[in-house]
Parts: C-alpha cells; sequence; structure tokens
C-alpha cells in the first residue's frame, strides 16, 4: 500500500526519491466506482485517484438533479475530488437499477479505455431511508423489496454488464462494499442484524462476491467483499451535528463514534488490493478495512489505524 505522497522518504541519513509507480502505482489503471458519490464510494474513488487511476465515478446526484435521498453531495464534486487527487475523473449519472444505464456506462469505458477495466467497486446502497428496525410482520413489504432491489439488484446488473471487459484481459479486482464481516456479524446474537431485509441485503452482497469469484477464479479475476468500520460518512456527520474537523464533538452523544474510521480507510484498502500481485489469493474472501490495514500496513487520513473489529468484540458485543 501506497504512503502518503511525498517526494522524497528520508531514511536514516539518507533520501530515497520516490518514483512515478511508487507514488502512483495504478497509473494507467481504470476503475469504475459504482455508487461514487458520497460515503465509502467517494473515499475508494478519490484514494484509486491518488493511486494514478482514471475513476469513473457513477450515482444518481449531479449537480443538476438529487435522488430520492436528498442528499447534497454529487458525482461531479467526486470527479473533481479524483483528479485533485493526481487521477482522473469522470462523472456518469447512473441509476443502476437500470441495465440500459448501466450498459451506457460500460459501453464508454469500452470505447474511451479500449475495453480496459482493471476495478470494479459495487457501492450501489441507497437503503438507509427504506431500512425499518422492525420485525419482518411489521416492515413495509414494498420499503423491504425496494431495499433489495436498491442493494442487491443493482451489484448484479453491474457486474452482468462490466465482467466481460475484465475477462477479456485475463485480469481485475471486483469490490462488494458491505457492512459487516462474515466474522463479526456470525458473533452477533443469532448472526442477526436486527431488521429482515437489511440483513439479507448484507449478507447478500457477501454472497455475489463469493459467487462471483467462484467463476471468475479461471480467468484470473479476483472478487471480495469488503465492510469499512464505523464509517465517519458526510450522512453519520450530519446525524450527529458535526463536521470532518470537529468529528470528535460527537463522542460525548456516543461513545463508539471515537473508534471511527473515514472514507480514506475503506479507500486505502481497495488501493491495496488493487495493487497486490497477488489478490488472487484472497478471492472470494469477506474482508475488513481494519485486518486489511493490518495486512498491507496503510493507515487512515489522520494516521491512525482504527481497529474496529476488536473494539467491537470487547465493547459493542458484549452489550447486545
Amino acid at each position: 500500500m501506497r504512503a502518503p505522497t511525498q517526494p522524497c522518504r528520508s531514511v536514516g541519513l539518507a533520501s530515497v526519491t520516490v518514483t512515478d509507480s511508487q507514488s502512483r502505482p495504478l497509473h494507467g489503471h481504470v476503475a469504475l466506482v459504482a455508487g461514487g458519490t458520497r460515503g465509502a464510494g467517494r473515499g475508494i474513488s478519490v484514494e484509486l485517484g491518488a493511486a494514478g487511476a482514471t475513476v469513473y465515478v457513477t450515482g444518481r446526484t449531479t449537480r443538476s438533479a438529487r435522488s430520492e435521498l436528498g442528499r447534497p453531495e454529487t458525482i461531479e464534486e467526486t470527479a473533481d475530488l479524483v483528479s485533485a487527487a493526481g487521477g482522473r475523473g469522470i462523472a456518469m449519472q447512473c441509476d443502476h437499477a437500470d441495465p440500459a444505464q448501466v450498459a451506457a456506462v460500460v459501453d464508454r469505458i469500452r470505447t474511451d479505455q479500449d475495453g480496459r477495466l482493471d476495478v470494479l467497486v459495487n457501492d450501489v446502497w441507497g437503503g438507509d431511508h427504506l431500512t425499518e428496525w422492525v420485525p419482518l410482520w411489521r416492515h413495509s413489504l414494498d420499503g423491504g423489496l425496494r431495499l433489495l432491489h436498491a442493494a442487491v439488484d443493482t451489484h448484479i446488473i453491474t457486474s452482468h454488464a462490466a465482467l466481460p471487459l475484465m475477462i477479456a484481459r485475463g485480469r481485475g479486482l471486483v469490490v462488494e462494499v458491505t457492512d459487516g464481516d462474515e466474522a463479526s456479524v456470525a458473533a452477533m446474537p443469532d448472526g442477526y442484524r436486527g431488521s429482515l431485509f437489511y440483513d439479507l441485503a448484507k449478507h447478500t452482497v457477501i454472497r455475489l462476491a463469493r459467487a462471483q469469484a467462484a467463476e471468475l477464479r479461471a480467468h484470473g479475476v479476483a472478487a471480495v467483499a469488503l465492510t469499512p468500520g464505523f464509517l465517519r460518512s458526510e450522512a453519520m456527520l450530519d446525524h450527529f451535528g458535526v463536521s470532518v474537523d470537529t468529528w470528535r464533538d460527537a463522542i460525548a452523544a456516543d461513545e463508539h463514534f471515537a473508534y471511527s474510521e473515514t472514507p480514506t480507510f475503506i479507500g486505502r484498502a481497495v488501493v491495496a488490493l488493487a495493487t497486490d500481485p497477488d489478490v488472487m489469493t484472497l478471492t472470494g474472501q469477506s474482508l475488513a478495512t481494519w485486518t486489511l490495514a493490518r495486512r498491507y500496513e496503510f493507515v487512515d487520513a489522520d494516521g491512525t489505524r482504527p481497529d474496529w473489529g476488536t473494539y467491537f468484540a470487547t465493547n459493542v458485543l458484549p452489550t447486545l
């Protein structure tokens, strides 16, 4: 995993120049981040850009139109951040529930990049406003089914369209972003997430990674599921009424927030996977930012290395 970009790195009394291949290890690589408008998707997009990649950022919210979520973040903002970080950001409005719109994005990549696609990140979610923390029989059926369509069908539609580009080149990485790795979820009471539709969506995304890995292994393409920890997304910061700079003020309202992580952390996890020549050894696995940070020795934006998994097991699980 790359260290923070610097013109040189001091080693003892000597100075070692960082080459372009070190500071921009994904230069020339092409990524599609489906659902890159905000949160983990934005963090992943920007870090891929910082590593030198061309990143197609897709989502429904643009500067001229918002999705039903009503959030202010836009795909153009994310693309600009990608370019500012050192990559090339390309924003394309796309509802990933619509196969025709997804096909148009993939066709654009095929044309622009001579068929090259190195990294596919399926980060589409959009289910927060549809999740009800009540038993199945009290949950809105329409809302629950819409949640599954938004959080699961979109991933299938996108992979169906994009995977042939990777297969044709005999290499690539698919990252299915979820919430919770298999180990931490299994340790919860009944292995259950507290809402049937939410539980199904997050577990299914993990299964999607495993199933794709089984089918793609012979083609040299890896597929993994990846979860962040307690994510300091834009929506979470708004929920607590804090900003990127004042986030610690929220710890008084929720002590667990002290162990949260920025979207940069999962972005660096994806870059670490994308630059690992032995990534096929991880294909099919359910991974987490905190375990990958130890494996690849990367840190969060502030130089810390959050370990939500250990904190969750020690301080949260006993209270459930």
